[in-house]
């Protein structure tokens, strides 16, 4: 018999499941934890806030694709955590939130650090568990990675009370640990997933739709940004001629430099991105779920197209828009049959006479794109050209880093969220999946640095760029502190324009210039904040060298200031179509 406490219990189960990692804030619900924590083979990054250890956990989901830990005690430390456990549930990331609790006899007597942690979770998580008995969590804790991972990923909380951590029980062995490829393919996770005999009726049906298209648009989502479809959609483009847009989780799910990718729709889509939607007559849509933010006034985003919807959520499937034809699965796995079929049906289908028009449109939206890039990379005429333009500067740091002597594709980019996020989201040429993580559905400031963190340290050869803006920074800037201890190979860039610059953007626009609550009365020093915590800090609008320094080994903190009349265009309007955007 194995003989073991609540704490023994996870930190053993945590060890299992190949956790070397966790992110957290002690605290008096969740000490029996860190106790046995600190006897065990796990790292402990130890954040300022527990928001942080959430983006942390992220960082490293993000880039893996597998379940990281993050931990936070009772009541103010786990309701700190929550926002990011609900910004990973929107965005589909599979993290494990273990939170304290205080002891089973006091959970509702209103005690110290109490706060119901587990009902607060129930909208926000992907599942919740609250533990009673310590046998319970040789169940909880596996079943919490297989759900993490299992069919549309997502975050799993487990509450335990500090009884629980602490009780001592006996069992007979320790559970069977499936891989995550295992919880990935699970009979729960293929539960609502098209039965296995209908798949290739049904792959014949979209081959079929494919091959008679003559405007047909790939329009792809999160669900299609890991490493398995990325091979897949590039064998599958290689026999299909067609328009690639992506919504801003898919960025990285085709290379930026493909001929046929005109970027992302939506709100501040490229035109010809938007175009390509609206005057299409097939859309393959493929992981992605069709957000208001994408699609602006529905009726008007795709009106001439019948759509072939791929999704491993079966929940997605004709909830915003109805499909021709659907299938439930993972985009890696379905893309490989539906090339197969599509070969088979056809040896060339560029060649025929419905390929022919696919690339005569493709070749007329190249054109539209090469044009509209060109100028909407250009300056706002009310700038100074004195300025830096933004557009430019984020477009160019992979140059800037090579010339420094790194490989640009071995940079991974975070942003925060505003209008440096989308900024990078239009012109950082990302070349791979995982390679930009941003907060999409949630939109949550003060993500770009905790998950530059988590980035880095799943990824110690590469160098992670955090493109942020003097808004967001503040949100989450006291990790600086844990960036200077881990001493990781981040840099982080500041925007500095001295206001909520996409708040004031909209402002400009939709509310007559009432820039209310949006410019800061006062900029604090963020360079002497940064160097404060420890991190080398560079002001890029007066340091010739800047770049020399940004990307040597280390922590970085850059500075760069741009004019407040700089604004992310296009923009679409709220009731307006994504093709009419204001642009200029």
């Amino acid at each position: 018999m194995i003989k073991a406490s609540g704490s023994q219990i996870i930190v053993k189960l945590l060890e299992l499941h190949g956790i070397t990692t966790v992110a957290g804030i002690p605290g008096g619900s969740i000490l029996p934890l860190y106790d046995e924590l600190n006897r065990s083979s796990i790292r402990h990054i130890l954040v300022r806030q527990e928001q942080a250890a959430g983006f942390i956990a992220q960082g490293m989901a993000r880039t893996s694709g597998k379940p990281a830990v993050c931990m936070a005690t009772s009541g103010p430390g786990a309701m700190n955590l929550l926002t990011a456990v609900a910004d990973a549930r929107c965005d589909s990331i599979p993290i494990i939130a273990i939170t304290g609790q205080v002891n089973s006899s006091l959970i509702g007597t209103d005690a110290f650090q109490e706060a119901d942690t587990f009902g607060l979770s129930f909208p926000i998580t992907k599942h919740s568990i609250m533990v009673k008995n310590p046998l319970e969590l040789l169940d909880a804790i596996p079943s919490a990675f297989a759900i993490a991972v299992g069919g549309r990923p997502g975050p799993v909380l487990i509450d335990v009370p500090r009884d629980v951590q602490t009780k001592v029980v006996e069992f007979e062995k320790w559970p069977e640990i499936k891989s995550v490829d295992d919880s990935k393919h699970s009979v729960l996770a293929k539960r609502f997933a098209t039965a296995d005999d209908e798949v290739p009726k049904i792959i014949d049906r979209m081959a079929d739709s494919l091959l008679s298209a003559k405007k047909a648009v790939l329009y792809l989502g999160g669900g299609c940004n890991n490493p398995e479809t990325e091979k897949a959609l590039s064998a599958f483009l290689e026999k299909y001629n067609a328009a690639v847009v992506s919504s801003l989780m898919g960025i990285g799910a085709v290379s930026r430099l493909d001929e046929n990718n005109f970027g992302m729709v939506g709100m501040h889509g490229s035109y010809a991105a938007n175009l390509a939607m609206h005057d299409a007559d097939l859309v393959l849509a493929a992981g992605v779920r069709f957000d208001d933010r994408a699609t602006g006034v529905i009726k008007e985003f795709c009106p001439n197209a019948s759509i072939l919807h791929i999704d491993v959520d079966a929940a997605e499937i004709n909830k915003i828009l109805p499909a021709s034809i659907s299938l439930v699965g993972e985009t890696e796995t379905m893309f490989p049959l539906l090339t197969g079929a599509v070969s088979k049906k056809s040896s060339d289908p560029k060649s025929t006479d419905e390929g022919k028009a696919r690339e005569k449109w493709l070749s007329d939206l190249r054109k539209t794109f090469s044009e509209t890039e060109s100028v909407e990379l250009g300056r706002n005429p009310s700038v100074p050209a004195s300025s830096t333009n933004p557009r430019l500067f984020i477009k160019n740091i992979p140059d800037m880093a090579e010339k420094a002597g790194l490989n640009a594709d071995d940079i991974i980019v975070t942003t925060d969220v505003g209008q440096h996020q989308m900024w990078t989201a239009q012109y950082y040429p990302v070349t791979k999946s995982r390679q930009l993580l941003t907060s999409g559905s949630l939109g949550t400031m003060g993500f770009g640095l905790p998950t530059a963190i988590g980035a880095a340290i799943q990824n110690p050869k590469k160098r992670v760029v955090c493109v942020s803006g003097d808004g967001s920074i503040l949100m989450n800037v006291q990790e600086f502190a844990t960036l200077a201890e881990e001493n990781l190979d981040v840099t982080v860039f500041v925007l500095q324009n001295g206001s909520l610059g996409m708040v004031r953007q909209q402002q400009q626009y939709l509310f007559n210039k009432n820039y209310s609550a949006s410019e800061f009365k006062k900029s604090p020093d963020l360079l002497n904040i940064a160097g404060g915590f420890g991190i080398d800090a560079i002001d890029a609008t007066v340091d010739p060298d800047w770049n020399k320094k940004a990307f040597t080994p280390g922590p970085h903190f850059v500075l760069l200031k741009i004019d407040r009349e700089e604004n992310v265009l296009p923009f679409v309007a709220a009731g307006h179509a994504n093709i009419d955007s204001i642009r200029n």
